[in-house]
């Protein structure tokens, strides 16, 4: 692959790192906010990973995937619908992840940052191949 491209691919990845660290704050301050009330780990977890998404949208679609969101109109919910897609399956991970941990006896932050790693990787993959191609 040309230089070029690679570097591209680099800066976006890059900043896709820094939304996800950005949404992940979002995520793990509701998270161990909602533990300390004793919510159930994986409710938490759940609505953590929710906040974190909002978060998530609004830094790709204006820091990260910059001349690949949508214009207004069908192109834009597709879009939309899509990333909302990819989040439900990170959720859906997430969840179960920190579900598996806390009922096998893990400590459930322990099982969020396995969550949060697994998640990563599915999320880039889906938005950068199918939501924002």
């Amino acid at each position: 692959m040309p230089a070029v491209f690679m570097r591209m691919i680099d800066t976006r990845l890059v900043r896709y790192l820094l939304a996800s660290v950005g949404a992940l704050a979002v995520d793990m301050g509701t998270f161990l906010a909602l533990l300390s009330l004793g919510i159930w780990a994986a409710g938490a977890s759940a609505v953590g990973y929710c906040l974190g998404i909002a978060a998530h949208w609004l830094m790709s679609s204006r820091a990260v995937f910059i001349g690949n969101v949508a214009e207004r109109g069908a192109a834009r919910t597709r879009q939309k619908a899509l990333f909302v897609i990819s989040a439900l399956v990170g959720l859906g991970l997430t969840t179960a992840i920190v579900w598996a941990g806390d009922a096998s006896g893990f400590d459930p932050r322990l099982a969020k940052l396995v969550a949060i790693a697994v998640s990563f990787v599915a999320t880039w993959l889906l938005r950068s191949r199918v939501v924002f191609r």
